[in-house]
């Protein structure tokens, strides 16, 4: 059995400072390079995804002037911008494999994305024969859900790390954990 680990949109407009800053966000970078520097060995892929928007248009209606905070929002994460890059918190060597979604659309989950070779997170994880994955990133309430409910879906056995993991608002983050145990996810507290 392989196990992955996802770091989701661990981006400099996504932590605190940024267009789209979320308390905590700093943290969980730093405690994502710490996890790393424990356990990457442990993970037969790790996979590292960025919100990558273009900078012309409103990306499908994801970019708005008065956005509503659900399903649109400000300007964020502008391919090549440094709000795009990781946080300078978050170590990135041990990653194996670098995902840009959104390009052009609205992208919450990382099965949306692709390398820059084009290849599916599906993709790798089939390739791989990956059976486990580890979550991690910003937003609980937004990318995180997507990409483990994803996971799910794509028949894996998914833990989310809840140290690693940051949101938007304390509410929605916990009916988002709620919602992942309830479809299968397990909620780790000390990995």
């Amino acid at each position: 059995m392989t196990r992955a680990l996802f770091i989701v949109d661990v981006q400099n407009d996504f932590t605190e400072g940024g267009a789209l800053g979320v308390a905590g966000g700093d943290a969980v970078a730093e405690g994502i390079t710490a996890h790393l520097a424990a356990h990457a060995g442990d993970y037969g892929l790790i996979i590292a995804s960025r919100d990558w928007h273009d900078a012309e248009g409103d990306n499908g209606g994801h970019f708005a002037d008065e956005p509503d905070f659900a399903g649109t929002w400000p300007v964020h994460c502008v391919a090549e911008t440094a709000g795009a890059e990781y946080d300078p918190g978050l170590s990135t060597d041990a990653v194996t494999h670098h995902v840009k979604k959104g390009q052009g659309v609205p992208a919450y989950s990382l099965f949306e994305g692709v390398t820059d070779d084009g290849q599916t997170v599906a993709q790798l994880l089939d390739e791989h024969g990956v059976v486990d994955v580890d979550v991690t990133g910003i937003a609980t309430d937004y990318c995180v859900r997507a990409s483990a409910l994803d996971a799910i879906e794509h028949g894996r056995h998914v833990r989310i790390l809840t140290a690693l993991v940051a949101g938007v608002a304390a509410e929605s983050s916990e009916a988002a954990l709620a919602e992942l145990a309830h479809a299968g996810a397990e909620l780790v507290t000390d990995a």
